[in-house]
């Protein structure tokens, strides 16, 4: 399999419950993506978690990746989206 290059974002949405972060982290150690930053906060019962990966180590493309953590977010009731880097900053000068 051909290593995709680069930085991809990651975010997460939900109600807060024990083990958004685990599941997330576990898919993306799984695969070797690097986490190179992580945010997160809670406002009352919403969780949100944003997450700046690396891509460049990875044995998995980015559609297979946002395909498991979109399984994931299933299994753990929240809603995940997943951009290349270049893609999420095109977007916030828009």
């Amino acid at each position: 399999m051909q290593r995709e290059n680069g930085k991809i974002v990651i975010t997460v949405l939900g109600k807060d419950r024990v083990g958004i972060v685990a599941g997330i982290s576990r898919i993306l150690a799984g695969h070797k993506v690097n986490i190179l930053d992580l945010a997160s906060t809670k406002m009352e019962d919403v969780f949100v978690m944003v997450v700046l990966a690396d891509l460049s180590g990875a044995d998995v493309s980015i559609a297979g990746l946002r395909e498991e953590l979109y399984r994931e977010a299933d299994r753990i009731k929240v809603e995940v989206m997943v951009h290349h880097y270049d893609v999420f900053k095109a977007m916030q000068r828009v």
